[in-house]
């Protein structure tokens, strides 16, 4: 009659140490409790609808719409674009002078283009553009080189086309179809009106490749009043998509080659000047609450 003890005695022992192991819910309630805030990209289904149906009527409407809405498709689709999530990407913009760097991760909201971006070699140093005002938190002077407020976006001008054309203001002119790199491109011209942008005076001249509709390269100029302030722009150059990749059904350049333009020359390329690599590209439902918000202590630049 001993193994009724034995089983009061190992009834005792794992009651004992089931009481040692009940303070560990405390724990996990603790953890709940740090969980991070953050914020869905919850844009109603309605309201892209309506978007992508308005762009779908006013693009089809022109001849230079029609190609480009053409671009889009090819994409991916402006509806596939703006329900995707908060875009992310590593755009690493290398002039071959050695001046000028800027290499950053960034997030874009593509509904309303706001964005934040983080410095690679330090990423405490970020900044961004809440939709109203461009802010930058910085170590020092020297942790950005260049100015913030007009590359908070600039990126998503290159990585976004042919999609950022979509909106309001924006004017479109069909122009000759050229050769370019031994393909037949059909080439539409943007400009915007005055107003738009931080830089109406802007130009994009996309050339659209004639048979699979992905944008091959653009020409562009760059008038942002802060660096023009009596007006006039730098010189026009043109940038060249280097090999794409396909990203939750959206069409991206993995890096692209930019050259001073030069109608003389063969496919109108002169001086090669600036090497660009797109890497850690993504779409993601959620950022972190008032992620696009300036943080306290930042400097708001355009006061």
């Amino acid at each position: 009659m001993k193994t009724p003890f034995k089983l009061l005695g190992l009834f005792l022992l794992l009651s004992f140490a089931a009481c040692k192991e009940a303070p560990k819910k405390e724990v996990s309630t603790e953890k709940n409790e740090t969980e991070t805030v953050t914020s869905e990209y919850d844009i109603p289904d309605s309201w892209i609808t309506k978007r992508v149906e308005a762009a779908h009527k006013k693009l089809n409407a022109t001849d230079a719409g029609k190609v480009l809405w053409s671009a889009m498709e090819a994409h991916g689709g402006l509806d596939k674009w703006l329900s995707n999530g908060y875009f992310s990407m590593r755009f690493n913009y290398q002039p071959l002078t050695g001046k000028g760097i800027r290499d950053s991760y960034q997030t874009i909201d593509t509904w309303s283009n706001k964005a934040r971006h983080n410095s690679i070699t330090d990423p405490e140093n970020i900044y961004g553009w809440d939709g109203k005002e461009a802010w930058v938190v910085a170590k020092d002077s020297t942790s950005f080189t260049y100015d913030t407020q007009f590359w908070a976006l600039t990126p998503l001008y290159f990585s976004g086309q042919p999609f950022v054309l979509d909106g309001e203001g924006v004017n479109l002119e069909l122009l000759p179809e050229v050769e370019f790199k031994g393909a037949l491109q059909k080439v539409v011209k943007a400009t915007y009106d005055a107003g738009v942008g931080s830089a109406p005076d802007d130009y994009y001249i996309l050339y659209i490749n004639a048979k699979t509709n992905l944008v091959d390269a653009f020409k562009y100029i760059v008038s942002y009043p802060e660096y023009f302030p009596n007006g006039g722009h730098a010189p026009e150059k043109i940038t060249v998509t280097q090999d794409t990749t396909t990203v939750d059904g959206i069409v991206l350049a993995k890096g692209f080659k930019t050259y001073w333009s030069k109608p003389e020359a063969k496919d109108g390329l002169g001086e090669y000047i600036t090497n660009i690599t797109v890497t850690d590209i993504s779409f993601s439902p959620t950022v972190e609450a008032d992620f696009f918000t300036a943080p306290e202590g930042a400097e708001i630049l355009n006061k």
